[in-house]
């Protein structure tokens, strides 16, 4: 099975371009594992991450049915570098946990598979070292801006806020093994996304 790693920034488009990758391989095998969804579920009452995480960041980050509010979350961990350290020191180590579990239980059934992990942050953490080969999803960022806006119902601050917490995307292309520039028609980054997929099926024929 090859894993493959799918990353970008804040809004970059990486989203759409995994979609695409399972949509061309789903005769074949192709698996995405969206690192946000785990982390989502880690931070459920009952996940793996829940109870650390209240313990750090204290009760105030809960809703009134005892639910992370995720929100309220980022905007205390996003403007202390050593608080969003420590909440990714939570939540990352069981994110992982979780997609090792889902890329041996797909191993097993597609052992001539590509298994795609979205995420945000794989060259941040270093996770990117674990993946066959590295995909990076890149806009200019003022579209990053607009479009995390307008799916997030984000202020700008808060996307700005976010955004500086991440690599820019001039040095996260310096480690890919392919690029794929979102920043145009939709068909344009499909042309793209077919040809990596192409190339990465004949790594794992």
């Amino acid at each position: 099975m090859l894993r493959v790693g799918l990353t970008g920034g804040l809004a970059s488009g990486k989203t759409f371009v995994g979609r695409a990758l399972v949509d061309l391989g789903a005769d074949r095998g192709c698996l995405l594992i969206k690192a946000d969804e785990l982390g989502r579920q880690v931070q459920e009452p009952g996940g793996e991450a829940y109870d650390d995480i209240v313990r750090e960041f204290g009760q105030e980050i809960l809703d009134a049915n005892g639910s992370i509010n995720r929100r309220h979350l980022a905007a205390v961990a996003f403007h202390d570098p050593e608080r969003l350290r420590k909440l990714n020191a939570l939540v990352h180590p069981r994110v992982r946990d979780l997609r090792h579990k889902l890329e041996d239980e797909f191993a097993r059934a597609h052992p001539h598979g590509i298994a795609v992990t979205e995420a945000a942050i794989l060259i941040e953490t270093g996770s990117y070292r674990e993946f066959d080969r590295l995909v990076v999803a890149v806009c200019p960022p003022e579209l990053q801006v607009e479009r995390a806006m307008a799916r997030d119902h984000l202020t700008r601050e808060e996307v700005l806020d976010r955004m500086r917490q991440q690599m820019p995307l001039d040095e996260k292309v310096k480690f890919a093994d392919y690029v794929i520039d979102t920043s145009g028609a939709k068909e344009a980054t499909l042309a793209q996304t077919r040809a990596v997929y192409e190339s990465l099926r004949s790594l794992n024929l």
